[in-house]
């Protein structure tokens, strides 16, 4: 190839590339591997997490998925296709995401859901996005976010926004949600949107009644970033205030992904009617052929995706089809009273490891509403603690030092469905006796 484009080697090839940018060599990637080694070596990464039970939440979420879920999805006709280019040809394929997002939809009390986007952090930049285009009140490149939103969501989308000038401007928190006063003191000011997560990041419940009506007197959108699995307890964003959320997005994980050492993911998305032509991905519609049969065919889908990127919405086109499937497969199981069953427990779980941790000297919980996240505060350094822990198979939960320090030593505990009483008093045991190590230190 270099010979027939008259390139001498591959250094040439790229020599535009300025030499203080280039590297020799990738010090961190091993060398290849045969499939039994890879085998061998995947086998002993797995073999890592044996044993160990974890109390960490924090946006991926470990929950009982039923065998038939990947029994299905892993069969070939799901496992191994691509794009449903062709409507003739991918039937199943459609049917699967028109069920999808016929779902999300009505998870989420709103009216349109995309075929889903990349992981829940994009999801909400692509929320962004989407509400400076759509918002036609609002001539602003600003959006309000509350720092109850997950941090690394903050930091995605202010890494992908900022390249179209558009500025994240931080909401602060008051009793560890988002505070009203802050928001009503910015009244008149032009934003295009206000960004509120719920259950927020630290496990409190916002008012999203009140933050919602006084976003939209204002002429601005509302984002909603939602855990799916409190949909089925909570009222869903379309409900929000006197008319609801305008953008719902979040990470789909919860439905039926397995954590898996950190992934895969996929973002859902789903939106008010009228800003529809606004989001970003493809929509799956139902329709009938000229014999009056049903069939499914993509409804919607800029062609500027593919021929015209710099005007395109989005570039987001196959995505995390394999992971929607599972998602499909996982709420069609549970069902609407199956899906509250789990979130039901969640929450009792995690009312229980509360109650259990807080009961422990030098050990208080910091807010009494939350879903099946809770912040529990300590009287000394929580990193050792976390460290003494792991070594008993325990994962204590999420240091909140860095991204809350109002907070102090504190750790976000999270217990789903799968945690059991046992675990809860093995680890407000194990706890207690680490603490009492370390004053005897």
């Amino acid at each position: 190839m270099l010979r027939v484009i008259g390139v001498d080697d591959t250094e040439q090839l790229f020599d535009e590339i300025p030499a203080a940018l280039r590297i020799d060599k990738f010090d961190a990637v091993p060398a290849g591997l045969g499939e039994a080694d890879v085998t061998r070596l995947m086998r002993a990464r797995a073999a890592q997490d044996e044993g160990t039970v974890s109390f960490i939440g924090a946006g991926a979420y470990e929950h009982h998925i039923p065998a038939v879920v990947w029994d299905i999805a892993t069969r070939g006709e799901f496992y191994s296709a691509y794009t449903p280019y062709q409507a003739e040809a991918s039937q199943g394929t459609l049917q699967v995401i028109y069920e999808y997002q016929s779902m999300m939809a009505s998870l989420t009390g709103l009216d349109v859901s995309n075929a889903s986007l990349y992981d829940g952090a994009t999801a909400f930049a692509e929320a962004c996005l989407m509400a400076v285009r759509g918002n036609r009140r609002s001539k602003s490149r600003q959006i309000l976010v509350s720092r109850s939103v997950h941090p690394l969501y903050r930091a995605v989308a202010r890494g992908i926004v900022a390249g179209q000038g558009i500025e994240l401007v931080e909401l602060p928190l008051g009793d560890g949600r988002t505070d009203v006063a802050a928001l009503e003191a910015l009244d008149g000011q032009d934003f295009a949107a206000v960004c509120l997560q719920q259950p927020t990041f630290i496990g409190t419940l916002d008012d999203v009644d009140t933050l919602t009506d006084r976003a939209h007197a204002n002429g601005r959108f509302v984002i909603a970033i939602c855990n799916p699995t409190s949909l089925a307890i909570l009222r869903p964003p379309g409900d929000w205030g006197e008319q609801g959320a305008d953008i719902a997005c979040g990470e789909g994980q919860p439905l039926g992904i397995p954590v898996s050492g950190g992934g895969p993911y996929f973002g859902y998305m789903v939106c008010r009617s009228a800003i529809v032509r606004q989001m970003p991905g493809r929509i799956v519609g139902r329709t009938v052929d000229v014999d009056g049969k049903p069939g499914f065919t993509l409804t919607l889908q800029a062609r500027e995706q593919h021929i015209r990127r710099s005007k395109a919405t989005s570039n987001i086109c196959t995505n995390q089809g394999l992971m929607v499937t599972a998602a499909t497969i996982y709420l069609s199981v549970l069902g609407s009273e199956g899906l509250r069953r789990t979130a039901l427990q969640c929450h009792a779980n995690t009312r229980r490891l509360a109650g259990a941790l807080g009961a422990i000297d030098g050990v208080s919980v910091v807010f009494d509403e939350f879903f099946h996240e809770a912040v529990v505060q300590f009287d000394r350094p929580v990193a050792p603690l976390i460290a003494a822990l792991a070594e008993q198979n325990i994962l204590a939960g999420y240091d909140l030092a860095a991204d809350y320090p109002e907070l102090g030593q504190a750790l976000l505990v999270c217990a789903t469905e799968m945690r059991s009483a046992a675990d809860i008093d093995a680890y407000a045991a194990a706890l207690q006796s680490v603490m009492h190590d370390s004053e005897a230190a």
